[in-house]
């Protein structure tokens, strides 16, 4: 069974800094784009950042210039690099990865901006 476990949230204060990782049980070369989203309490979940295969990457645009997204191909490994974390930052981030058999989700990793 193909899973993405994602790791790195945490608590940290505005304006700081975290770096989210999802690692594939599988070679990530499979999966024609990646994607970190992100679900907010009482919000619904949206995108935040998505890579293709060939590196092609989309960010949400209220992240732009803070967050950057990034895969290791060797490592079966996507990253997500958030510089100048705000409190609206503040949610469980979930990694997305999509295939020809279909799309999987990793557990989610809870972020925590304090003010």
């Amino acid at each position: 069974q193909v899973q993405l476990v994602e790791s790195g949230g945490g608590l940290v204060q505005d304006g700081g800094s975290l770096r989210l990782s999802c690692a594939a049980s599988v070679s990530i070369l499979g999966f024609y784009v990646m994607g970190w989203y992100r679900q907010a309490p009482g919000n619904e979940r949206e995108l935040v950042a998505t890579i293709t295969v060939g590196g092609v990457t989309n960010y949400v645009d209220s992240v732009k210039g803070r967050f950057t997204i990034s895969r290791d191909n060797a490592k079966n490994t996507v990253y997500l690099q958030m510089n100048s974390l705000k409190p609206e930052d503040t949610a469980v981030y979930y990694c997305q990865a999509k295939s020809v058999l279909g799309t999987i989700w990793g557990q989610g990793t809870q972020v925590t901006v304090s003010s």
